[in-house]
């Protein structure tokens, strides 16, 4: 995994033929605001109950005998199906600022899925010349031709670009920082048969405008993509893909984020790509 910006993540509606269909939030009707939550009553109760659990096991840790045996570590890689990571090197070739060059396996169809709906969540995807380099990298040959046809109906609807508060170029206001970024959590190998398979990732997105004044403050929402792979010219390549929401997890009490907090994160925190 490294630190590359080359991508961001988030979601769009898109039409047409075809499965493929990545969602929109609808427009937040709370703009940022200075106010934060109450906090939760239970949040002392929770830290008196941390502080007794490290009190035994301090206690444990000092009346343990200095010949207790450690458990020795396993130097045995993690299955393909484990959520942890495999250690296996990340790839280090490229087409259009995308990772490629994926091993021919599972593992490899795992980290090509998730880099592929990073790249197609992103803010690039907003600006015509990169969604065309995108598309163009990611998807098979013969299936090319229509996904752009939908994507762009969608990226470039003018009233679409409105609502989000985007110009007609898909440039932010000025002032305010656009996000769209979609951040794995993990993936599942649906069906895997050497030249085709089935991948679904897992992820968080995060999309809006971040800044003083924003109408449509950053939020964040779950999905679930699962992607038609064939492997094609040494590479695995996106004949389609679904969507579906969530799962969510249960929000914990957490005050949210100034908008100068949440601005300054977006434009200091670089997109990640990923590798099992």
């Amino acid at each position: 995994m490294s630190n590359d910006d080359q991508y961001g993540g988030g979601y769009g509606e898109v039409g047409g033929t075809g499965q493929t269909r990545t969602r929109l939030p609808d427009s937040p009707t709370d703009a940022y605001g200075p106010t934060r939550r109450t906090p939760r009553t239970s949040r002392s109760l929770i830290t008196v109950v941390g502080v007794v659990v490290l009190l035994i096991a301090a206690i444990a840790f000092a009346n343990q005998s200095p010949d207790t045996p450690t458990t020795e570590t396993s130097d045995k890689s993690p299955s393909a199906n484990s959520t942890a990571a495999t250690g296996t090197t990340p790839v280090t070739g490229k087409s259009s600022g995308i990772p490629r060059g994926f091993a021919h396996d599972e593992q490899g169809a795992q980290s090509a899925a998730a880099n592929y709906a990073v790249a197609l969540g992103s803010e690039a995807m907003f600006d015509g010349v990169r969604r065309r380099a995108f598309v163009q990298a990611i998807y098979l040959p013969d299936v090319v031709a229509a996904r752009q046809s939908d994507l762009d109906k969608v990226y470039a609807n003018q009233d679409f670009l409105a609502r989000i508060g985007l110009d007609a170029a898909g440039k932010a206001p000025k002032g305010l920082t656009f996000i769209s970024r979609m951040n794995p959590v993990g993936t599942k190998v649906e069906k895997f048969g050497g030249e085709s398979a089935s991948i679904s990732v897992w992820y968080s997105a995060l999309f809006g405008l971040a800044g003083e004044g924003s109408k449509n403050p950053v939020s964040e929402s779950w999905y679930t993509n699962t992607f038609e792979l064939r492997w094609l010219d040494g590479d695995w390549r996106v004949a389609d893909f679904t969507q579906k929401d969530g799962p969510a997890p249960v929000g914990r009490d957490q005050a949210a984020a100034t908008a100068e907090e949440m601005a300054a994160a977006v434009s200091q925190f670089g997109g990640l790509t990923y590798a099992r």
